[in-house]
């Protein structure tokens, strides 16, 4: 019922038994013991609606256009099967504030070149090598299946 903060010297006291959230995006497992206290809640991926209001929060009056053919993309990227992390919330916005900032043309993202599964700026949603190489064998196979 308190803790003591101590570059101030001072105890923290609580007046009534606190509440605690703790969030987990799976990356680890929690222990048993830890979890047989603690009440689950489970709040599934945003789907695209919520996704744009998520989007709108943090790039108001964005183009209606490109926030369509990034989600579509993004969405695509989630969906391939054996990616090792899926990209987020985060990523996608993050995402967006490069496309944004390095002025990428909305052909780019409407146009997209099936062979090249990778999409630009991919290094803000795939975030290791094992997932850039996945696109890369799949960009590969792509174009070997467009030459026959």
């Amino acid at each position: 019922m308190s803790f003591d903060v101590y570059e101030t010297q001072e105890r923290i006291t609580a007046a009534e038994r606190p509440i605690v959230v703790i969030t987990s995006n799976n990356e680890k497992e929690l222990p048993d013991a830890f979890l047989r206290r603690c009440f689950f809640h489970y709040i599934k991926f945003p789907d695209r609606e919520t996704m744009l209001s998520i989007i709108d929060v943090h790039f108001p009056g964005i183009q209606r256009t490109l926030v369509k053919k990034a989600m579509d993309i993004f969405y695509e990227v989630r969906d391939v099967p054996g990616l090792k992390k899926k990209p987020s919330t985060s990523e996608l916005l993050d995402w967006l504030k490069l496309l944004l900032n390095e002025d990428m043309p909305l052909d780019v993202l409407q146009n997209r070149d099936p062979t090249k599964a990778i999409p630009p700026l991919h290094g803000a949603l795939l975030k290791n090598e094992q997932d850039i190489m996945l696109f890369e064998r799949l960009a590969f196979m792509a174009r070997r299946q467009g030459g026959n």
